[in-house]
């Protein structure tokens, strides 16, 4: 089972984290775009920062969940810090557009103060582990990255909850956006804090 989950959470990362290729393959004007007014679309501040997000937040993903791999760490010590560096910037370069992106959210301040505070989360967890490791705390290290990307996997939990909702869900669009907006990373960042006590409680 254990192994069965390394695949689906691998699969789900490499998915979501290669999806923003087809902003660069394909036409989305009529998806996710389609839904922003004019004025929007056609800032240049407001693309710059969408693109950066995006493209930025699947090197995130990509990246960071070869980081939970125990023997990755063991034999490629070397790789496990590059990647880790990686990470920690494609974090703060996706995060900080992210918050600005959350001022411009489809369904107005209720999805702005979701994604926003989300925004704030993962880009305090990720300097958290990274200042924690750089001082040699090695536990807490781990624990801030298991929040840290817990909050990185909203990219993956949006994109299953948002249809769900609606096709078994029965909600409209922005009835569902504006209950994914919390739903995407508040129940991720809950069950990060399972696994941190739950780890905790065995070391002690």
């Amino acid at each position: 089972m254990k192994k069965i989950g390394w695949i689906v959470f691998g699969f789900f990362s490499i998915a979501i984290g290669t999806y923003p290729v087809l902003y660069v393959l394909v036409d989305m004007s009529q998806g996710f775009l389609g839904g922003k007014p004019e004025v929007v679309l056609k800032s240049t501040i407001w693309n710059w920062s969408f693109y950066q997000h995006i493209f930025f937040g699947a090197i995130s993903i990509l990246t960071g969940w070869t980081q939970f791999s125990a023997k990755l760490r063991k034999r490629n010590i070397s790789i496990h810090r590059l990647l880790g560096k990686i990470y920690v910037l494609a974090v703060l370069f996706s995060g900080s557009a992210g918050f600005y992106l959350s001022f411009y959210a489809t369904g107005g301040i209720i999805a702005g103060f979701g994604f926003g505070t989300m925004a704030v989360l993962w880009l305090f967890s990720t300097l958290m582990a990274y200042f924690t490791i750089k001082n040699g705390k090695i536990d807490a290290h781990q624990n801030w990255m298991i929040r840290s990307y817990a909050l990185c996997w909203a990219a993956v939990t949006l994109r299953l909850w948002l249809p769900g909702l609606q096709a078994f869900g029965g909600m409209d669009f922005i009835s569902a956006y504006l209950l994914v907006s919390w739903l995407c990373w508040v129940p991720n960042l809950a069950v990060a804090e399972w696994i941190v006590r739950r780890t905790s409680t065995k070391l002690s």
